[in-house]
């Protein structure tokens, strides 16, 4: 038999890390290195990075884990093998009754991830989930099946969330939100951030310490990109709150550079290094996430962009603001006031071929509600007190001709029911978007719930200094707020209500959870109203 010694030696240390000298020991030399590995003996579990469940449909939905008994080491406590991992779905929480059941291969390809498409389920029911591997077994998560398209369906709980930067503050909202028992959630990016930790942090003007510090420095490669999912994934709230309910995912900047837009990053680095940089972002990224094979990457390119019927309620249309989008048009994006060049025809946030499938998405969808949801702010928002105007265009506002077409399109097509579910700048925002944003008299054409962050920014305080001063100048904007949480969204026939559920703290552990405000939208009557 020919065997490649070097490929045996790292194998053989894995194998004794992961499964145990004895098992090693056990196995010898005779045992073919290209087949799946069966029934191993950990001597730790693999299922340190937990499980969950993603991308739901009417009849089935993605159940995944990666495998990684030591998830900072160089090979993350595996051999260089395909592993077999038993997966089990059952009708009830007990696992009494198993529903469907297989085995998936753990390639190291893809990090020794594992993601499984179910379907062939009932609809509109939840379903419980599980991995064995060898010797181990993973806890047990909850998920659930969507609504058949066009079924009565009264109502729906939707969770946004995203913003989840470790180094500024603790997970305790995910805790709270699984408590909420949503049937769907929606993260709308910055998963992990690529940064690495300094000891001190600068947040709202003032210096303080870090919460936890990132493993290693800045992310470049696929193994710093895993690793840094691995930190994230490690912990035990977010854990909890994948395994309580299906996700929806998009990335924003952070789960590549800050601030990137298609091939360009914030340093000018020639697009052929950073598309090498987005190639590995983009792999980790999926070996990360419960999502579909539709979306496996291609070099840097990953399908993100997707739309999920809901019964009859909703159609959740799940954008992507970064891959195909013109670069900045003012520089740098977060500080820079107007420049003409944000409203040029051919710049675009969303690409030709993803606003195309929107705007035919929107006209098509005969549910009561169409939630767009995205990333970065589409109503305008001036920050600064003074008759300056400045605006954020990294948004929509940098793509003033990409934002009329859609909301031409929403105005011309009598499309009434649009509600829009964005992140990005770690605040709580609910606000109108008019046809045209600098006429105050212009009709509403959709509204505007904007979540805060998970963690990104600290413990925040539920109004910053000059807050009310701007707020003058935004009289769209009905509602702003500085504090960390997430949004949760309540659909039915009649309204949709969002509801700002807000952090005391995040900084340390403990952290309580209330309800800072909640807006309202009629059915077929665009506007915001207190709920």
């Amino acid at each position: 038999m020919s065997l490649d010694l070097s490929r045996w030696r790292m194998s053989r240390r894995a194998l004794m890390r992961s499964f145990g000298a004895s098992a090693v020991g056990a196995l010898g030399m005779t045992f073919d290195l290209k087949s799946p590995l069966a029934n191993p003996l950990w001597r730790s579990t693999p299922f340190t990075l937990g499980i969950a469940s993603g991308d739901p449909s009417a009849d089935g939905f993605v159940i995944w884990t990666r495998l990684a008994p030591d998830p900072f080491a160089e090979d993350y406590g595996m051999p260089i093998r395909r592993v077999e991992v038993q997966w089990e779905v059952g009708a009830d929480p007990q696992m009494r009754e198993i529903v469907q059941k297989g085995i998936a291969l753990a390639h190291p390809e893809l990090g020794h991830s594992v993601h499984v498409e179910i379907s062939g389920l009932a609809a509109d029911r939840p379903y419980w989930y599980r991995f064995i591997c060898g010797t181990e077994r993973s806890f047990t998560g909850k998920t659930k099946t969507l609504p058949a398209s066009g079924a009565p369906t009264p109502k729906l709980r939707l969770a946004v969330a995203g913003c989840q930067n470790y180094t500024q503050g603790l997970f305790t909202a995910y805790r709270h939100l699984a408590r909420a028992e949503p049937d769907l959630v929606f993260h709308y990016g910055d998963y992990i951030y690529e940064g690495s930790s300094p000891e001190l942090r600068q947040v709202d003007g003032e210096i303080a310490p870090t919460v936890r510090r990132h493993h290693g420095q800045e992310i470049y490669t696929l193994s710093d990109y895993r690793r840094r999912y691995a930190q994230y994934k490690m912990d035990a709230d977010l854990q909890t709150a994948h395994a309580a309910a299906p996700w929806f995912f998009a990335w924003d900047d952070h789960e590549i550079d800050n601030n990137w837009a298609s091939d360009i990053d914030q340093d000018n680095t020639d697009p052929n290094i950073f598309r090498l940089r987005r190639i590995a972002a983009a792999q980790a990224y999926y070996e990360a996430m419960p999502m579909r094979m539709s979306s496996f990457p291609v070099a840097e390119r990953i399908q993100l962009f997707r739309r999920a019927e809901i019964g009859d309620l909703a159609t959740l249309h799940v954008l992507d603001t970064r891959q195909y989008r013109s670069n900045h048009a003012c520089e740098p994006p977060e500080t820079d006031r107007l420049c003409a060049a944000i409203r040029d025809e051919k710049r675009t946030i969303l690409g030709e071929r993803q606003e195309a499938w929107l705007k035919d998405g929107l006209a098509a969808a005969k549910t009561r509600w169409n939630p767009i949801a995205q990333q970065v702010m589409v109503m305008d928002y001036d920050r600064d007190p003074t008759p300056v105007q400045a605006l954020n265009t990294d948004a929509w506002a940098g793509y003033h001709a990409n934002r009329q077409r859609l909301l031409d399109h929403l105005h011309q097509q009598k499309i009434r029911n649009a509600v829009v579910l964005t992140g990005d700048v770690h605040q709580n925002f609910a606000g109108d978007i008019r046809l045209s944003g600098d006429k105050a008299d212009a009709p509403i054409v959709a509204s505007e719930f904007v979540a805060t962050s998970i963690a990104s920014g600290g413990d925040g305080i539920d109004q910053r200094p000059g807050a009310a001063e701007v707020l003058a100048q935004n009289p769209h904007v009905q509602f702003n707020n500085s504090q960390r949480g997430f949004l949760l969204c309540e659909l039915s026939h009649n309204a949709f209500v969002g509801r700002f559920m807000v952090m005391d703290r995040v900084a340390t552990p403990g952290g309580a959870i209330m309800e800072r405000a909640a807006f309202a939208v009629e059915a077929g009557k665009p506007g915001l109203q207190k709920a």
